[in-house]
């Protein structure tokens, strides 16, 4: 039986974020019924030593239309290049723009404490955009209409598990994305480009065996599931009247809350 409809946005710096942290669990909110879209605020205009600016923006945008097609999800288009997600005034208007937008009733989106900016200052535009969905005073670019209604946000793990000083981040949530990890796999496969410059820059030849080793540690650390993603529910003040926990109510038994949460 489809739960209660729900809108879900999943938001992540550059294509391959949410294949890599938020795809799972994405996905089993659309097989609960959820309407789900998929922004990555960012173009990949700087994952290449060897394409023009022109080419790696144009074949990034290719790859993020077939990940988003295979997760049945509405793309949206990136407002920004890598390396400028900063947290100002400019880029809050129109990232809290889409989110006028999308009206979203929960939001997926990274960590705060990531070992890059771009993925921290995605975080924090997403936050301030959210918590200014309904201030009419407050003027989005290009304008968009407030809204008004409870939204619950979510945050995802850091890549790598860690923080930039390389402490572990703990998460409350536990999400079983067994049922679901070979469609996560395959969105990623559908970033080619990004295998082999993970493997120039970072040393991450193996693009999806790296996938495989943060969700299988994800699953070790729930201590009952094999594949899990993990997540952080954002505090509900300024966006809701309660610490209504939305991702364990529809999720129900795939969702393992933490005993300390």
């Amino acid at each position: 039986m489809r739960e209660k409809s729900l809108t879900v946005i999943a938001i992540g710096a550059h294509p391959d974020d949410i294949e890599f942290m938020m795809a799972g669990t994405l996905l089993l909110f659309a097989k609960r019924g959820a309407d789900i879209h998929m922004w990555n605020i960012a173009n990949g205009c700087l994952g290449t030593d060897s394409l023009s600016k022109d080419e790696i923006v144009s074949l990034r945008r290719k790859e993020a239309i077939m990940s988003a097609s295979e997760a049945g999800a509405k793309l949206h288009d990136p407002i920004c290049e890598d390396m400028s997600i900063t947290y100002d005034l400019e880029l809050l208007k129109r990232v809290a723009s889409v989110i006028r937008r999308v009206k979203p009733d929960v939001l997926l989106i990274p960590s705060l404490h990531d070992y890059m900016e771009d993925h921290i200052n995605t975080a924090r535009l997403v936050v301030s955009a959210a918590f200014a969905r309904g201030m009419p005073n407050f003027k989005t670019e290009p304008p968009v209409e407030p809204f008004n209604k409870w939204v619950y946000l979510y945050h995802a793990m850091p890549y790598g598990l860690t923080d930039s000083l390389r402490r572990p981040i703990k998460p409350t949530i536990f999400v079983n994305i067994e049922g679901v990890y070979e469609k996560k796999v395959s969105m990623l496969s559908k970033h080619k480009s990004q295998s082999e410059w993970l493997e120039k820059s970072q040393g991450k030849g193996a693009y999806i065996a790296f996938l495989e080793e943060m969700c299988r540690e994800m699953g070790r650390k729930s201590g009952r599931f094999s594949l899990a993603e993990g997540w952080t529910m954002h505090s509900h003040l300024g966006f809701s009247a309660s610490e209504k926990n939305v991702m364990k109510e529809v999720l129900g038994e795939l969702c393992l809350v933490s005993e300390f949460y």
